[in-house]
């Protein structure tokens, strides 16, 4: 018996700390969002578990500047769990991203991070950071 056996870690999953869990592909359609006025894209993030065992999932979006999760642009982050993800198994969530009034025309960079987890969401075993840029004209 392992000593991390004794919080509820797996031996067989010890390996997923060293070797990345996850790939990360993004669409956004619209390719763009509109300066000074509200405008809406939607971000399709597809996720696929490249391991061998089912990991519980959640994904991280974080928005910069005049950009938000909503239509006045005060949520900055949005967390979606997907739940337990099995091997080889990929999974699609959509974020919708707002641009508003006070948004100025530019490159947004938008940060992702598919996390894995053990026992519960509150425990993070490795995590996959990507950054996508979102046009604003």
């Amino acid at each position: 018996m392992g000593l991390l056996n004794i919080f509820g870690k797996k031996d067989s999953i010890d390996d997923i700390g060293k070797r990345v869990p996850f790939s990360i592909s993004t669409e956004l359609v619209p390719y763009k969002l509109y300066a000074r006025r509200k405008s809406s894209a939607m971000l399709r993030v597809k996720v696929a578990n490249l391991t061998n065992d089912v990991l519980l999932t959640s994904i991280v979006a974080e928005t910069p500047g005049k950009i938000g999760f909503d239509e006045i642009g005060m949520s900055k982050q949005r967390e979606i769990r997907i739940g337990e993800m099995q091997p080889k198994e990929k999974k699609e969530v959509v974020f919708e991203v707002f641009s508003g009034v006070g948004s100025e025309a530019g490159d947004y960079t938008v940060g992702l991070t598919a996390i894995a987890h053990y026992r519960d969401y509150g425990h993070v075993l490795n995590a996959v950071k990507r950054r996508i840029s979102i046009g604003v004209v």
